[in-house]
């Protein structure tokens, strides 16, 4: 049996972050707000599709996540988090180091259900997938003056990337061997980000690219000087920057009608609390936005984005 232990970390503003309300899941099975950012599936739903996956992981903070549920796996996952530990504290949300220890209790209840020599088979087999740093830079590093008066964008970066490097590293202790990491999107064309920091432009803003840019060069340096450390680690870096950004600059040759806009709302800034049932203007035919909200995209994007993480992190379900 797969097995699929995600960790993932999305990019919120300062106010308490769900999405556990309409009309965010208005396309997901049986049209269930689950806490899900997107109208439907994320491309991690779309990836364990094609993995063989029947059932949706579990979060690991559910009711759902326990007994026979956990054989499949956990998402880890807690909103505006992210590699920065500070970045949690400031939205009271888990921590990357407190959901390192929520797996480390997750891998004990595993031999508990199934036995140590076999959980340990599982734990090694399972696909552990990662994506963080978006929050960290737009909803901490780019508005908190505490940091951008003291750090440089290229001063950060690696301090977010010396507590990725602890994270995999404690994470290879845990017994995890296939870890997929993804790079940063190009944060400066999210709609919330050109509305933010655009100055009435409605262009993507260069210098937040240019920043992603840098990270996501130095992630790479980063993952493959990991993989030469510890020998039984397959690592790979999941390129999500390039193919977002050419659905945002290309998007009718994706069959995408907007881009500049997300579907909840204006469109403009909506998400979280912002993006309910009563925004005025969501848009009926989420298909045709490569957003759903300002930060996240629609099922639709999900559905390519999830085609090409895919393709580039095969490596990591071969033997």
């Amino acid at each position: 049996m797969k097995f699929l232990a995600p960790f993932l970390f999305l990019t919120f503003l300062l106010f308490e972050v769900k999405a556990n309300f309409p009309p965010y899941g208005r396309d997901f099975v049986d049209h269930e707000p689950t806490g899900r950012f997107s109208n439907g599936e994320l491309a991690l739903d779309i990836i364990a599709e094609k993995l063989g996956f029947t059932d949706h992981q579990p979060a690991y903070m559910s009711d759902k996540a326990n007994g026979e549920m956990l054989l499949i796996g956990a998402n880890f996952a807690s909103a505006a988090s992210g590699y920065y530990n500070a970045t949690a504290i400031l939205y009271n949300t888990i921590s990357l180091s407190q959901q390192l220890e929520n797996y480390r209790e997750y891998k004990n209840k595993l031999v508990d259900i199934t036995g140590k020599s076999n959980a340990s088979s599982r734990i090694s087999r399972g696909i552990h997938l990662i994506s963080a740093g978006s929050s960290d830079f737009l909803q901490n590093y780019y508005i908190n003056p505490l940091l951008f008066t003291t750090y440089t964008p290229d001063t950060f970066s690696d301090i977010l990337l010396n507590s990725y490097d602890h994270f995999i590293q404690n994470l290879y202790e845990l017994g995890a061997r296939r870890i997929g990491v993804a790079t940063l999107p190009p944060i400066g064309c999210l709609p919330a980000a050109i509305t933010a920091f655009g100055h009435g432009n409605n262009h993507c803003v260069a210098r937040l690219n240019n920043n992603a840019i840098s990270f996501n060069n130095k992630l790479k340096h980063r993952s493959q000087r990991l993989t030469r450390r510890l020998s039984k680690l397959k690592l790979v870096v999941l390129d999500i920057y390039n193919p977002l950004y050419t659905l945002i600059t290309e998007p009718a040759e994706n069959g995408f009608a907007e881009v500049r806009r997300a579907c909840c709302g204006t469109g403009l800034l909506e998400t979280s609390i912002l993006c309910n049932q009563h925004s005025i203007g969501t848009c009926s035919n989420a298909s045709q936005y490569v957003f759903w909200d300002g930060f996240h995209p629609t099922e639709a994007a999900n559905q390519i984005l999830a085609d090409k993480l895919f393709k580039s992190g095969s490596s990591l379900i071969q033997p």
